[in-house]
């Protein structure tokens, strides 16, 4: 029986995605880098900032620039990730009745730690148990490392038998696998239902509701 809830953040449970393209293209016209779309963007997220910024600057890593654009990127979606993002429309309810049916629900996502607890508190705030963002510093391995996903466990008092992953990337996915859980994975986010499957996807849901239901008879 599922008694804990790990959810992914950025198109799992927010729409993030026009305000990382709004940072992201911020950052490169401060340095007269070509701007990128919006689809461009969405295919680049899910591994963290480091390999957005990786997979977004003209020769990634190598540019002798890379680690500026970065600490741009960072400082100005730090300013600035309020402007467009919201809840996926169902999202706050499908929080509201797992809490009232005493799951423990946190937050395991790639982005920098600061903004995701940021962003839960804003949208979030007593939904959220426990909210988790990327801490390499510390040694803390990111997604699809399970480290995370195991520390919340480990904070929870959770097991393998009682816990389930909710993501909507195929990083997700390995993730899960990698902290040997099942996973639920979304269709309204950055992935679409063939890329999913393709990527191993078990369990997917369309809409927030469908995936109480779903917990409820795993």
């Amino acid at each position: 029986m599922i008694k804990n809830v790990i959810f992914d953040l950025d198109g799992t449970l927010l729409y993030t995605l026009e305000d990382l393209t709004d940072s992201i293209n911020f950052s490169l016209k401060k340095y007269n880098y070509p701007q990128k779309t919006i689809d461009q963007i969405r295919n680049a997220v899910g591994n963290g900032v480091y390999k957005l910024c990786e997979r977004v600057v003209p020769e990634g890593k190598n540019n002798p620039l890379y680690n500026e654009i970065l600490e741009t990127f960072k400082q100005n979606y730090s300013n600035n990730m309020f402007n467009k993002t919201s809840p996926y429309e169902g999202i706050i309810p499908l929080l509201h009745d797992l809490k009232s049916n005493n799951y423990k629900i946190a937050v395991v996502s790639n982005k920098f730690d600061s903004a995701v607890r940021d962003l839960c508190t804003k949208y979030f705030n007593g939904l959220i148990d426990f909210a988790a963002g990327e801490n390499e510093q510390f040694g803390i391995k990111k997604k699809p490392a399970p480290d995370t996903v195991l520390s919340v466990m480990k904070e929870f008092g959770a097991t393998v038998d009682d816990t389930v992953y909710v993501g909507d990337s195929e990083v997700d996915i390995q993730t899960a696998q990698n902290a040997k859980i099942p996973c639920i994975s979304v269709t309204w986010g950055f992935k679409n239902y063939d890329f999913l499957l393709q990527n191993g996807a078990k369990i997917i849901v369309h809409a927030p509701y469908e995936i109480f239901d779903t917990i409820k008879n795993m």
